[in-house]
């Protein structure tokens, strides 16, 4: 069974997709949400949060499953991220960045080996989740740009300041 998901027509196509996985820490998700929800450099907050405890405990598939079933969605989204029991106990607070392309949607395997080199998911820190997501959105980089910078971290968790890093 799909887990429900809220009325997906008010999603902006530039808004990052964030779901709640673990509710076992209100004061972490507290932060966590306080960090996604903060006006970006153009002042607007760009998350799209799923904060409903029937998606508690559920893992990568399905919520990759309930982002296909979804008609606008599934247009629209090529990733989405879990504040996941892993987000709630790091202070670093990483999402799960989870790519929402399978091989059927790549032109061959090797587009798909090239897109999943580093795994079909990673870490960011909540200041990432926007620039992913917009820049996953625009064309302006690809999946696998961000899931290097993350494993090429020390901590394997993409940050947002990745421009700046010496």
């Amino acid at each position: 069974m799909t887990r429900p998901l809220p009325d997906t027509s008010a999603h902006g196509d530039l808004a990052a997709v964030v779901i709640r996985t673990d509710y076992e820490d209100a004061i972490a998700w507290q932060a966590v949400r306080a960090a996604l929800e903060a006006p970006d450099e153009f002042g607007e907050p760009e998350s799209w949060i799923v904060d409903d405890p029937a998606w508690a405990g559920a893992d990568v598939d399905e919520v990759l499953a309930a982002v296909a079933a979804d008609e606008h969605l599934n247009d629209t989204v090529t990733v989405v991220f879990l504040a996941d029991t892993a987000t709630m106990r790091s202070p670093l607070q990483p999402l799960l960045a989870v790519t929402t392309f399978t091989r059927e949607d790549c032109e061959d395997d090797e587009e798909y080996t090239a897109l999943t080199e580093y795994g079909r998911a990673f870490r960011t820190e909540p200041a990432g989740v926007r620039a992913i997501s917009a820049n996953l959105e625009l064309a302006n980089m690809d999946f696998q740009d961000f899931s290097a910078g993350a494993a090429a971290a020390p901590e394997q968790v993409f940050r947002a300041d990745w421009r700046t890093a010496g």
